[in-house]
């Protein structure tokens, strides 16, 4: 009786679940972060690359 007890207390309990919605919601902005700074950087690394070229020819 107490398994079975303990057992339908576990499946109500909510915290569990709560962090591994806050994990999921992290994981996803930290994703998408990543996605935007990698092009960005590429963006940015082109621009320093051709900002360097007219330098050196003029």
């Amino acid at each position: 009786m107490n398994l079975i007890r303990h057992l339908k207390a576990l499946a109500r309990e909510e915290d569990g679940v709560t962090a591994i919605e806050y994990a999921l919601v992290a994981s996803l902005i930290a994703l998408a972060a990543t996605v935007a700074m990698s092009g960005l950087g590429t963006k940015l690394g082109q621009m320093f690359d051709a900002l360097g070229n007219k330098l050196v020819t003029t």
